[in-house]
């Protein structure tokens, strides 16, 4: 499936002015998915290209996928000031309201896993289930070297540590990534509220790790510590690819469909009142 075949973004605005861009498949009236990418991702890339919108629709749902503030075609402020969890949080809120979406499903990978942890717990009305694929407890981000990163990016200086050399690298795979506005959101998203034992959503959900994934046991654990909670192993891949994967696909289309009726989660009585401009187009 290639990025031609996407529609175009519309805008959604955020609290703060920063402008969402969002992506609509399938019918409004049908249940609806809320697709939330990971770090130096996009929507399209996510959960497009990998066949999640095909498949979603083809199970009978409706799908909004964002491109979370710094990714994709959504505003990229170099501020860490601007990427707090609690930012990321309302961004969710302001594109289910932004649809006139009252309930729905939830599917994060990686950075948007950890977004819909947080979601979860906050807008337990709205988030009737979720799937969150790589997300381990803790604070992954701590151990990036900000200063590194930053002197590479200016400067050309050589990453020596590993972490952050690999999450630049990541960075750097997508055209179109802006680098700076990547660092200041690892910057702004450190020390926030991490996923934990004391503080999982009541929501069933269901953890998704790649058997080739480092987190593969500590998602697990999270798994077994959440109220409702499941997990699947997701067959021969790593961090990176999992969401490639058809097994992963179908079985959160799976655990979506064990809802019925209005908790499956219900778009509202249109298409959302969000800027479209017709000028723009999905990235090729």
């Amino acid at each position: 499936m290639s990025i031609r075949t996407a529609p175009s973004h519309r805008f959604v605005y955020s609290t703060d002015a920063v402008n969402l861009a969002t992506y609509e498949f399938g019918d409004p009236t049908a249940p609806t998915v809320l697709a939330v990418h990971g770090f130096a991702s996009s929507a399209l890339t996510n959960w497009h290209v990998t066949g999640w919108t095909r498949d979603l629709i083809r199970a009978g749902f409706h799908v909004i996928a964002i491109d979370q503030r710094g990714h994709g075609r959504s505003d990229k402020p170099r501020s860490p000031a601007d990427y707090t969890m609690e930012a990321l949080v309302d961004d969710v809120l302001q594109v289910l309201d932004a649809y006139l979406l009252d309930e729905v499903c939830y599917a994060g990978y990686s950075l948007g896993a950890r977004v819909g942890w947080q979601a979860a717990r906050e807008l337990e009305g709205r988030i009737t289930r979720a799937v969150l694929g790589g997300i381990p407890d803790g604070d992954p981000l701590k151990r990036f070297k900000v200063t590194d990163a930053r002197a590479h990016i200016e400067n050309g200086t050589e990453v020596d540590d590993r972490l952050t050399g690999a999450y630049l690298t990541m960075a750097r795979a997508l055209p179109g990534n802006d680098l700076t506005a990547l660092v200041a959101l690892v910057e702004g998203m450190r020390g926030g509220p991490q996923p934990g034992t004391e503080n999982a959503p009541a929501q069933p959900v269901l953890f998704a790790t790649g058997s080739k994934d480092s987190i593969l046991e500590a998602s697990r654990a999270l798994a077994a510590a959440t109220p409702n909670g499941q997990f699947f192993e997701v067959p021969g891949r790593n961090h990176f690819n999992a969401p490639t994967s058809r097994a992963f696909r179908e079985a959160a289309i799976e655990f979506f469909r064990r809802d019925s009726g209005s908790s499956t989660g219900t778009s509202g009585a249109g298409t959302a009142p969000v800027q479209v401009d017709p000028g723009e187009h999905a990235p090729h």
